[in-house]
C-alpha cells in the first residue's frame, strides 16, 4: 500500500470510530478501533520515509524503531520503581504487587527475545518470534485501552441527573472512609451542588456498598455519614448497602432508581481507573448511566490501571487467547 492509501485507510476506520462512540461510548471496540485507526497512521507516516533521501530514511527508520524499545525499557524501569512505592505504602497484598510485576516482565521479555532471536537455534528463533507477536498484540491492546480510558475520562456530565451513584471501595479500621473512597464521594458531592447551583433539582447521591468480613458496617453507611457531614440533607442521600462487586452495585442499584423513579437519568462516579470497565459492565446490565471518574493518588494510578487492564483482557478471553494461539502458530510457521 502507497502512503495515500494507508492515510484513507486509517481516516475510514477513524470515521468508524467515531461512529461506534456516538453509538455507544461504554463499548471496548471504540478502543481497539482507535488503536488500529493510530496503527493505521503509523504505517502511513513509515511509508512517507520512501519519498525522503535514503540516509536521513535510513536515521528516521533507526531513530522510530529505537523509540519504542527505548520507551519499553523506560516504562520497565518506572514500573518497577512504582511497584517498590507501591508495597512502602500500601503494603505487600497481589494488588500492589502488579505494577512490579508488570515492569520485571517487561524487562524479562526484552532478555528473552535478545537470547532467542539472537541466538542459532530454529526452534529458539521461532519461540522467540512466537513470543514477539503474542507480546506485541498485548501492548497493542493494552495501549488502545489506556488511549481510549483516557479520553472515556474526559467525559462531563450533561443536563440533570436524577441521581448520583456512587460505588464503594474499602473502609479503613473498618468504620472510616479512605481517600480513595473520599475521591469518588467528594466528586459526586462536586455534581450534586453544581446541577443545584445552575438551578436544577437536588440529585438523589444513592451511596452503593455492601459490609465486608473486616467491617463494622456497611460501606453505602459509612459513605452516607461521609455526606451528612458534608452538610448534605438526609432526604438527598439513598443507601444500597448490599452489594459485594462492582457488578452488583450496579445492578442493585439500578433496580432501586427504576423502582423509585422510572425513567431515571443517572450517573456513576468511581476512581478513574475504574471508570471505562464500570461503564462496560453498566452496557452488559443494561444500566443507562456514564461512569465518570475521580482523582486518584499518582502512586496507585499504575497498579490499579494493570489490575482493570487484566480483568477487561479475561473478560474477554476467548477471543484474545484464540488470536494469542493464532498468532503465536502463525509466527511459528512463518520463521
Amino acid at each position: 500500500m502507497n502512503s495515500i492509501t494507508l492515510y484513507a485507510v486509517s481516516c475510514a476506520f477513524f470515521l468508524v470510530f467515531l461512529l461506534s462512540v456516538r453509538q455507544d461510548r461504554r463499548q471496548f471496540r471504540n478502543a481497539v478501533l482507535l488503536g488500529i485507526t493510530l496503527v493505521c497512521l503509523l504505517l502511513a507516516l513509515f511509508s512517507t520515509l520512501t519519498h525522503v533521501p535514503e540516509p536521513v530514511a535510513e536515521w528516521l527508520l533507526a531513530l522510530t524503531l529505537l523509540v519504542p524499545v527505548a520507551g519499553c525499557l523506560l516504562l520497565s524501569a518506572f514500573l518497577i520503581a512504582n511497584g517498590t512505592t507501591m508495597i512502602r505504602k500500601e503494603g505487600r497484598r497481589p494488588g500492589n504487587l502488579l505494577s512490579l510485576l508488570a515492569g520485571l516482565a517487561i524487562a524479562s521479555t526484552f532478555v528473552l527475545l535478545a537470547v532467542l532471536l539472537g541466538g542459532t537455534s530454529a526452534t529458539g528463533q521461532r519461540a522467540g518470534a512466537a513470543l514477539l507477536m503474542v507480546g506485541g498484540y498485548i501492548s497493542f491492546i493494552f495501549l488502545s485501552f489506556l488511549g481510549y480510558a483516557f479520553l472515556y475520562g474526559r467525559i462531563a456530565v450533561r443536563g440533570n441527573v436524577d441521581y448520583i451513584v456512587v460505588l464503594g471501595s474499602g473502609l479503613i479500621d473498618g468504620h472510616r472512609v479512605p481517600p480513595l473512597l473520599a475521591s469518588r464521594l467528594d466528586r459526586a458531592l462536586q455534581i450534586h451542588r453544581a446541577q443545584i447551583e445552575r438551578g436544577g433539582p437536588a440529585p438523589t447521591l444513592l451511596t452503593s456498598g455492601g459490609q465486608g468480613p473486616d467491617e463494622k458496617l456497611p460501606e453505602a453507611h459509612a459513605m452516607a455519614a461521609w455526606l451528612r457531614d458534608q452538610g448534605v440533607s438526609e432526604e438527598h442521600i439513598h443507601t444500597e448497602p448490599h452489594s459485594r462487586t462492582t457488578t452488583e452495585n450496579l445492578a442493585n442499584s439500578h433496580a432501586i432508581m427504576d423502582t423509585c423513579t422510572p425513567d431515571y437519568r443517572c450517573v456513576v462516579v468511581t476512581n478513574n481507573f475504574h471508570a471505562f470497565r464500570a461503564a462496560m459492565t453498566a452496557r452488559t446490565l443494561q444500566l443507562d448511566a456514564q461512569v465518570l471518574g475521580s482523582p486518584t493518588a499518582r502512586y496507585f494510578w499504575p497498579s490499579a490501571t494493570i489490575r482493570e487492564f487484566i480483568a477487561i483482557f479475561w473478560t474477554h478471553r476467548v477471543l484474545n487467547l484464540t488470536v494469542c494461539l493464532f498468532l503465536a502458530t502463525t509466527a511459528t510457521i512463518l520463521v
